[in-house]
């Protein structure tokens, strides 16, 4: 005789069980007494410990990230005066990496068992790199568009100052701007079908475009760098190199300017690509400008993490010269 379709499912041990690692969750227990933890294979192998019968709340400290070791304890310890279900992220550290975990029970002794607590550990790393990158993204995308807004206004005012009509202003503007969309496209991850190689003067001149013939200052801007092919990846970071570079001059360096000029040099030292930006004809350097905005930040942290290079900066009275060096052997990737 078949059960009613509203008698709840009797689950037994072994189904509960499969249930769990299917979810790949990790199962703890607390004494509030001795403070001692207890924990299925698979929480000693979220925590990177060996197989003990329990295991000292210390212990687990030991491993969370110092900057969230104080927040997880009191976070415990003011479950026990909290109702209702409760949810902790944090990070740990195994082997120099850091992983999230997410801690998730029940507070103000709900289920207590002989003063013993019961809860899951999850691995929740792949979830919260997704936000980091996420946010990333999002800082990344209001940046371009402040940088946007204030490229275009530059190029409208150079493009006005050097037109003798309307028609000839829309004409050009439209060209200028055309152009700088060409130029954020390489900016973007390209799509595979386009091939996984640039050369490496193309991808510059192409960036720099919207900021050259501007009426009677045309070609201010000169390229000379080796004849070499690059990959999709590092065709894409050296794009966003560039671009900041150019961003920062349209801001207050030399391609703001009519009389400004640039010049980009390269040459091969070593097993090392070491480009040369130089400016001149822009506004005085008075002071040595800081560069600790979002744009220069990610830029140097490209260079570092996608082209295996750096960037330095020196600010003589002329205008900037920032030094760009990558990896040869990145550039092909």
């Amino acid at each position: 005789m078949s059960q009613p379709a509203n008698t709840p499912i009797e689950w037994s041990n072994k189904h509960l069980r499969l249930a769990v690692e299917a979810a790949c969750v990790a199962m703890w227990s607390w004494n509030v007494d001795d403070n001692s933890f207890r924990m299925d294979p698979r929480g000693f192998e979220l925590w990177g410990l060996k197989w003990a019968d329990s295991v000292e709340f210390e212990e687990l400290s030991a491993h969370i990230h110092p900057a969230d070791r104080d927040r997880v304890r009191a976070a415990f310890i003011a479950t026990r005066s909290v109702a209702g279900p409760y949810e902790i992220d944090f990070r740990i550290i195994l082997d120099g990496c850091v992983r999230w975990v997410s801690a998730r029970g029940q507070g103000a002794d709900e289920g207590i068992v002989d003063n013993v607590m019961f809860g899951i550990f999850l691995d929740v790393t792949g979830r919260k790199q997704a936000e980091e990158g996420n946010e990333l993204l999002a800082g990344e995308m209001s940046h371009r568009v402040k940088n946007l807004l204030t490229i275009a206004t530059s190029l409208t005012t150079l493009t006005s100052r050097s037109s003798k009509s309307i028609d000839e202003m829309t004409r050009d503007l439209t060209r200028r701007l055309t152009a700088l969309g060409r130029a954020h496209d390489l900016v973007r991850p390209l799509p595979r079908s386009q091939g996984k190689a640039a050369l490496l003067g193309d991808v510059i001149t192409v960036l720099l475009a919207p900021y050259d013939d501007l009426g009677a200052f045309s070609g201010r801007i000169r390229v000379a760098v080796p004849r070499m092919g690059i990959g999709e990846r590092s065709a894409n970071a050296l794009a966003m190199v560039m671009h900041e570079l150019a961003t920062n001059s349209a801001k207050h360096g030399a391609l703001s300017s009519e009389a400004g000029a640039l010049e980009i040099t390269g040459c091969m030292v070593d097993d090392h690509l070491e480009m040369v930006w130089a400016e001149t004809g822009g506004p005085e350097v008075e002071a040595t400008p800081t560069m600790n905005g979002f744009g220069s930040k990610m830029a140097e942290q490209i260079a570092a993490s996608e082209l295996g290079g750096q960037i330095s900066y020196e600010w003589q009275q002329t205008g900037l010269v920032a030094t760009v060096t990558a990896d040869a052997r990145r550039l092909a990737d």
